[in-house]
């Protein structure tokens, strides 16, 4: 171990990512910033991280981005961030970058399609004890963190069933006590990819927990750092053990950049 308890892989990994001129800083929001609770409103960043972000946020040719599966809505309340800090939502059907037109907006035929989907998994959630279903611009989160495991498995496989006998070429993914239904199609990795080519990133720092992180981790490249936050198969080239370390990281990080051994 090295600097503030990091591999010191790590740590030289920071260091030489800390040099490039213009990085993109883009992290998941639970689990990685926060630390995951039951209720997800009231999740919020640890102290360190929230700190370290407004740090980089602040430096020259550096932006952030929080790159979530959470509707824009819940990530903009729970965030807290300034504006100038871009926001990916549900995958990345929604942003916020510089320009608030830019949007994504459902046609007639996906919202039609989004309405069936909230009658079919309306009735899944009422019908099992602690289950509940989020609204998401695309479609919709069932959420079973609550719920007993055989109540969580019922309810996936039920929910499976019916709203795919219904709706069709549905965009299903599963995470940590979630089962998101969508009717578009996006992934985490097209959201970096395409944060990467707004900014015109000379590197990026991708940081998540979740097993749709991973698209994130596949999109990025030789010069990239990918940090996984905690457990599971991971095609990060780094891990840590949670959102404690990960805000040790982006300490680090904005130390390192502040010192000014970035290319001006």
């Amino acid at each position: 171990m090295s600097e503030a308890g990091l591999p010191e892989a790590l740590v030289g990994a920071l260091h030489e990512l800390a040099r490039v001129k213009r990085l993109l800083v883009a992290l998941d929001f639970d689990g990685t910033l926060a630390p995951e609770v039951d209720d997800p409103a009231k999740a919020r960043a640890l102290p360190l991280a929230h700190e370290a972000v407004l740090r980089l946020r602040a430096l020259p040719h550096t932006r952030v981005a929080l790159v979530s599966g959470r509707a824009l809505r819940s990530l903009e309340e729970v965030s807290g961030l300034p504006d100038d800090v871009l926001l990916v939502g549900s995958h990345g059907i929604e942003l916020r970058l510089d320009n608030p037109e830019d949007a994504h907006v459902l046609d007639e035929a996906e919202q039609a399609r989004v309405r069936v989907l909230d009658e079919v998994l309306g009735q899944v959630a009422d019908s099992i004890d602690d289950v509940w279903l989020e609204p998401k611009p695309a479609g919709f989160a069932l959420h079973t963190r609550l719920a007993t495991e055989h109540n969580s498995r019922v309810a996936h496989l039920v929910a499976l069933s019916e709203a795919q006998a219904e709706v069709d070429d549905l965009k299903i993914r599963q995470g940590k006590n979630v089962l998101e239904f969508a009717v578009r199609s996006t992934t985490k990795g097209e959201a970096v990819e395409h944060l990467r080519r707004y900014i015109d990133a000379d590197a990026v720092l991708y940081a998540g927990d979740d097993v749709t992180d991973e698209d994130a981790f596949a999109a990025l490249q030789a010069h990239d750092l990918g940090l996984k936050s905690g457990e599971g198969p991971t095609l990060a080239n780094h891990r840590v053990a949670g959102p404690t370390e990960v805000a040790a990281v982006l300490d680090l990080l904005a130390t390192y950049r502040e010192g000014g051994v970035h290319e001006q």
